[in-house]
């Protein structure tokens, strides 16, 4: 283990993403900042940075702790980041909204198929 690792290595190490094409990706894309800074997947990340790592709805805010290229148990992968309490009441927040209420097109991507558009003339029709 070295003093520093690369960040799309890191990330797939502490579980954020399944594979290391998709941590490069999210990085890539801007989903990752470190100390609020957008980087690249070749970055290297230092003990006590902190990261913004932003995966569909949820957004997760660590302090690095432990540097590791190595990716084990799940249990393991938690000794590797302190979650901020900040970003653990966001996160309770939005996942009891998400109880409460979803989103209705949530569930939709792209156009609706010949199913859903019937299903969707036929409440239209029944609506007053």
């Amino acid at each position: 283990m070295s003093d520093n690792i690369r960040i799309d290595k890191w990330l797939w190490a502490a579980r954020f993403f399944k594979t290391r094409s998709l941590a490069t990706e999210a990085v890539s894309l801007g989903r990752v900042l470190q100390n609020q800074q957008r980087i690249k997947p070749a970055h290297m990340v230092k003990l006590d940075d902190l990261l913004e790592i932003h995966q569909g709805e949820q957004v997760w805010q660590v302090r690095v702790t432990r540097l590791s290229d190595v990716r084990g148990s799940a249990s393991v992968a938690q000794t590797m980041y302190l979650e901020t309490v900040e970003s653990q009441e966001k996160r309770a927040l939005a996942a009891a909204k998400r109880r409460l209420y979803s989103e209705p097109s949530a569930h939709l991507s792209g156009r609706p198929t010949k199913r859903d558009r019937r299903q969707l003339d036929r409440t239209r029709q029944n609506e007053p």
